[in-house]
């Protein structure tokens, strides 16, 4: 998962501060010992640990901090807001010209997958409202060009191209024009990957900003590269004055060195990053949700646009009535996993709950996104009566079953039993809610569930 190593050493810095009670100059210095060996491990840029560090413990040693009842708390905000700090502080979106329209550039080495990024980033401007036009300017690739077209296609979104036998910067501004007869009002150029080191093609890149005047030139980085997606960014940033930049393969870095130092090397910030293969899987980066993960505080705030984006609010609705009236059955639980899916990979959700990202017992979890496809199975094959009614499913209906799905009597089992455990867990918040409604507070059922763990803050 995404920054597990740094996650899982910082937590535990933490943690032994939290033991401490009260703290002294030299059990903060020790901690943040940790956190620059932890930094370092994970591929952060020398310089970018060094003045974090002494930013933190510039701000940890003061007299507030160490004189408080939760001097640890204090530390733990500080580490949390530095972090944020380190990579924006705030999100940063894309520059929306006055005058449609918007012209992106996406600019980047060999195999950083622009392609398949500026196709992404399309996809999800077009949610916000925008009608993008694709730009196929890498002439170089073989079948670059056809790539695009069908991303395009699958996206439904109109791809420009000339050919290759066009010069790029013809081909922008020739687009340029194209969108603005069309009506289109976000220009998405895909140009060649390229080292930084080859003066002709950065020259050539120079020359399709002149052409286009872009509003956003964004640079693709593969976050997996380490210290070498800074130097990059470092020198695409001397010859174009990038705008900001799209870290892909995020969910691939359990460092993330890249993430925590672009920003503070650079000075562009990160827009976006890749979270997956999938044409929906690029999201907005927000600094703060970062940090968040980073520390083990999960990211509701992204679960929850997730959630609003992917489900279907009436049939959220429905589901959620049937769950308080005890009528859940296997059609229901069938339902509710479909949902999950859509918000992608398992071990990413449970990224974003707190307390879960990083948890010990799931820190080795690794859900085949198949076993999902056999559960699908396994309740398909069931009839209607079955599935209202699993508890009167026998041996000889359970042999039918796995028969049915391909499957084994073992894991039909498994399924039924996974249902009758949820199904419990479903009933005790439905009890836990009748309890708060019934006493306007919540009773110590609810206490003991919700609030094992106390807030960092």
């Amino acid at each position: 998962m995404i920054f597990s190593g740094l996650a899982e050493k910082l937590q535990e810095t933490f943690k032994k501060l939290k033991n401490k009670g009260r703290l002294t100059e030299a059990d903060v210095d020790e901690a943040l010992k940790e956190v620059r060996r932890a930094l370092l491990a994970a591929d952060v840029n020398f310089t970018v640990v060094k003045d974090f560090i002494r930013r933190i413990r510039e701000r940890a040693v003061g007299q507030d901090v160490l004189s408080s009842l939760t001097p640890a708390q204090h530390v733990i905000k500080i580490v949390h807001n530095e972090l944020a700090e380190l990579m924006g502080g705030s999100q940063s979106k894309i520059n929306v010209a006055p005058m449609p329209p918007t012209v992106v550039m996406m600019v980047g080495l060999h195999g950083a997958g622009k392609t398949t990024t500026s196709a992404k980033l399309a996809a999800l401007m077009r949610k916000q409202g925008r009608r993008p036009l694709l730009v196929a300017c890498d002439v170089y690739r073989p079948a670059a060009i056809k790539q695009l077209q069908v991303l395009g296609g699958q996206l439904e979104i109109p791809v420009f191209s000339m050919g290759d036998q066009h010069n790029p910067p013809a081909i922008a501004r020739a687009a340029l024009e194209n969108a603005r007869s069309d009506g289109r009002d976000l220009i998405i150029i895909d140009t060649a990957g390229r080292l930084h080191i080859d003066d002709d093609m950065m020259v050539e890149l120079e020359q399709i900003k002149n052409q286009v005047g872009p509003h956003e030139i964004l640079l693709v980085v593969d976050a997996m590269t380490g210290q070498d997606a800074v130097n990059v960014a470092e020198n695409f940033n001397r010859r174009l004055q990038l705008t900001g930049l799209v870290l892909t393969k995020l969910d691939g870095d359990t460092r993330g060195g890249a993430a925590l130092s672009v920003k503070a090397v650079t000075g562009s910030p990160i827009k976006f990053v890749g979270m997956g293969e999938k044409l929906d899987a690029l999201e907005s980066f927000h600094p703060d949700r970062m940090a968040d993960r980073i520390l083990g505080m999960g990211d509701v705030m992204t679960l929850i646009e997730k959630a609003q984006t992917n489900f279907d609010a009436e049939e959220v609705a429905r589901l959620n009535q049937r769950i308080r009236s005890m009528e859940f059955t296997l059609d229901d639980f069938l339902e509710q996993l479909q949902q999950v899916k859509k918000l992608g990979p398992i071990d990413q959700v449970l990224n974003m709950i707190p307390g879960l990202g990083n948890n010990k017992k799931l820190k080795d979890l690794e859900v085949d996104e198949k076993d999902l496809v056999f559960v699908e199975a396994i309740i398909k094959s069931m009839t209607p009566w079955e599935r209202r009614n699993p508890q009167e499913i026998n041996g000889s209906r359970r042999r039918r079953i796995a028969r049915g799905s391909g499957t084994s009597v073992q894991e039909v089992n498994r399924i039924l039993k996974q249902f009758e455990q949820t199904k419990k867990m479903m009933k005790q918040f439905v009890d836990m809610e009748k309890g708060m409604k019934k006493g306007g507070k919540m009773g110590r059922i609810g206490k003991n569930a919700l609030f094992k763990g106390k807030s960092p803050f």
